[in-house]
């Protein structure tokens, strides 16, 4: 029953890196002597001892794939059936900017692959991905024309959170919201609410990656709902990566009693092995999560959804449907 309202939902999701959602069956089947059906760090039970471990796990089995733009594609299109078959109806993803030099393929191509691998009915948007520090590196030239790149909704800054964020950024994520593009932030996922804080009020980003650690801060929490800013959170990699011990603990409902958006993503699936579907789940038995707080996390998602103004109130209205049937 719990399932069947779970499927049913119409989902989004907001926090998916494809580098890291790459699907593992394709690296087993590719070399399955190289990459076994069932390796240790893919177990629920397996726990990251910190984030550059997990970043060598991830870098290990994701690059030997991601080589082409065609291989970008052949990713997607396995990725995006699996969202389909779970009611999943819009996705905004990142990939990882910098491969652009590592495989030397322009940018809008990759773009372009993994935007067309999106099948009916699901909507992609597709951002790209950057460490803090690449704005003071070779890839400078390529940040600076991001603005240009048609298909692009917009960028995040990910990786290795307790680097320091370069001067400058905040005048480059205020030219690309100028130019329409959507900006985002990891932050408070292994460094605390102050890079929270500092994601809202300096970077002046609406769209914090994870956001987890602002409940340390009661005055952090209150900022980020004051500022309408969301956070996009994914439950089972805070657990899995031991940024909270265990589901029991996560702060998630806090938050959003707090009055702050938080919607549910699966992050990096090819690590974690988990699907949407389970983080949903891993709410309504971790944290007793109601039909009602579900949905709300539905609601969510689609209230931050780059969607025309009528699919985002069919979708809201549909999952008020669902509500009422279910508890009917």
């Amino acid at each position: 029953m719990l399932e069947d309202y779970i499927q049913a939902l119409p989902k989004t999701e907001t926090h998916l890196h494809v580098e890291g959602a790459l699907p593992y069956e394709l690296l087993h089947a590719w070399a399955p002597a190289r990459y076994p059906a069932d390796p240790p760090f893919r177990r629920r039970s397996y726990r990251y001892a910190s984030f550059p471990d997990f970043e060598r796990i991830l870098l290990e089995n994701a690059l030997p794939w991601f080589t082409t733009a065609e291989r970008y594609h052949a990713a997607c299109k396995v990725m995006f059936a699996g969202h389909a078959a779970q009611n999943v109806r819009y996705v905004e993803t990142s990939f990882h900017l910098p491969v652009t030099q590592f495989i030397n393929v322009p940018g809008p191509e990759i773009v372009a692959a993994i935007r067309s691998a999106a099948p009916a009915g699901l909507e992609v948007r597709v951002f790209a991905g950057m460490l803090r520090s690449d704005i003071a590196g070779s890839l400078r030239p390529t940040i600076d024309r991001l603005h240009e790149w048609e298909g692009l909704a917009g960028v995040d800054l990910h990786g290795f959170e307790q680097m320091p964020t370069e001067p400058g950024t905040a005048q480059i994520w205020a030219r690309l919201r100028a130019a329409g593009k959507v900006t985002k932030c990891h932050a408070g996922e292994f460094d605390g609410p102050a890079r929270v804080r500092e994601a809202i009020e300096e970077l002046g980003v609406t769209r914090i990656q994870h956001g987890v650690r602002a409940i340390e801060d009661p005055a952090v929490v209150k900022l980020a709902a004051e500022r309408g800013v969301t956070f996009d959170i994914c439950p089972i990699s805070n657990v899995g990566l031991q940024v909270v011990p265990d589901m029991a603990h996560h702060p998630i409902r806090r938050l959003m009693q707090a009055g702050v958006r938080c919607t549910v993503s699966t992050d990096d699936p090819l690590c974690f092995a988990n699907t949407l579907t389970e983080e949903y789940l891993a709410l309504a038995t971790g944290l007793n999560f109601s039909r009602s707080e579900l949905a709300q996390i539905a609601r969510n998602g689609w209230a931050v959804a780059a969607v025309p103004a009528e699919v985002r109130q069919a979708m809201l209205a549909e999952i008020d449907r669902l509500e009422r049937s279910f508890a009917a």
